[in-house]
């Protein structure tokens, strides 16, 4: 038996905020946007994903209610939430700096890799590593 998570719930506050800083500052690819109006007005279904990967997207989900926005820019209780693999540490700290994405820390290395801590445009906490295992 093969099992893979497709997608994660990623609660924002507007579809089209999330694409632009996803697309624009993160360099990431848009799956897919489809509007779901007969569910609900103004519901899309809204997939991001690194460029050039196959695994999981980030399931871009407005928050409908006051218990939904609270979850955004909080969604792992101020942890680092999700974790970004990179092939090229300095080529896409560079390119993220240069697009406005603010990194909290000086990059570092550890055992696992080459790390810095950025946040996204809610204020959820992202690694971008380069592993020094990529098979890890």
């Amino acid at each position: 038996m093969r099992q893979a998570i497709a997608a994660m719930t990623y609660v924002v506050s507007d579809y089209d905020d999330a694409i632009e800083f996803f697309v624009e500052k993160l360099g990431f690819e848009l799956v897919e946007d489809i509007c779901l109006d007969q569910e609900q007005p103004g519901k899309r279904w809204v997939l991001v994903r690194p460029k050039g990967a196959a695994g999981c997207s980030l399931l871009l989900a407005k928050a409908a209610d006051e218990s939904q926005m609270s979850a955004v820019g909080n969604q792992s209780g101020g942890r680092v939430f999700l974790f970004l693999n990179t092939d090229d540490f300095w080529r896409d700290y560079k390119a993220m700096q240069a697009r406005g994405v603010v990194f909290e820390e000086s990059p570092r290395e550890e055992g696992y890799g080459t790390v810095a801590v950025f946040v996204d445009l809610y204020g959820n906490k992202w690694d971008l590593i380069e592993p020094k295992n990529p098979s890890a």
